[in-house]
């Protein structure tokens, strides 16, 4: 099988620039990425939370 000497410089350069876009994208988007997995989190620990609270209604101080 023969592979051609230029085919590793050509497949570099493709890889530079999906890194770039992917790089790019992200970097755009940092903000909302953020802001999602901040919400993420916040509904996580409401429903932690809610699930370690005791629910004793029986204890009232009449």
């Amino acid at each position: 099988m023969y592979i051609d000497p230029g085919s590793g410089g050509m497949l570099f350069q493709i890889l530079a620039v999906m890194f770039g876009v992917l790089s790019g994208t992200v970097l755009m988007f940092s903000g909302r990425i953020k802001m999602i997995f901040a919400k993420w989190r916040r509904t996580m620990r409401k429903e932690d939370q809610q699930d370690e609270t005791p629910k004793d209604d029986n204890n009232s101080n009449s």
